[in-house]
């Protein structure tokens, strides 16, 4: 799991610093070896990923939205491993929120950019249960919100 880094690098990626919560509450909650990550939006380099799918956003830019989601999750958890991800044993559970339509249907597609992600960074240690629905809005007008569920070593 040390290489975590190295392959963020290959892929051309990098985490950003963990993102400060956005109101009451706490950006990451540790119980035991499990760490429980808030839901964390689609924002990147450039600011917020905003968008309703199935109406002004792909499928395609859903997904680079998930997969935005998918590092501030990794960043919060090095947060909770105290800044070694060597800890991070596996990814449990995503549950996704996509923002679209009423006949939008391919919120599935849209997660995977997040699952996609935790598996090349991960491996087998990275497939996870998962929850991906759809949501009428969020927070800010993000696309995506994301939050997870991880065991530590």
């Amino acid at each position: 799991m040390s290489d975590i880094d190295a392959r963020l690098s290959e892929l051309g990626l990098s985490l950003p610093d963990a993102p400060a919560p956005a109101a009451n509450y706490v950006p990451y909650v540790q119980s035991g070896n499990t760490v429980y990550v808030s839901g964390q939006i689609s924002q990147g380099p450039d600011g917020l990923v905003k968008g309703k799918l199935g109406a002004d956003m792909s499928v395609e830019d859903g997904a680079k939205a998930a997969q935005l989601c998918a590092l501030s999750l990794l960043a919060q958890a090095r947060a909770a491993c105290g800044g070694d991800l060597s800890k991070l044993k596996r990814v449990v559970k995503l549950t996704g929120f996509v923002n679209s339509t009423a006949d939008f249907t391919d919120q599935p597609k849209v997660i995977n950019g997040a699952s996609d992600l935790m598996v090349a960074l991960l491996d087998d240690a990275g497939r996870h249960a998962r929850s991906a629905v759809s949501a009428a809005s969020l927070p800010l007008g993000v696309a995506v919100e994301i939050e997870a569920i991880f065991e530590l070593a």
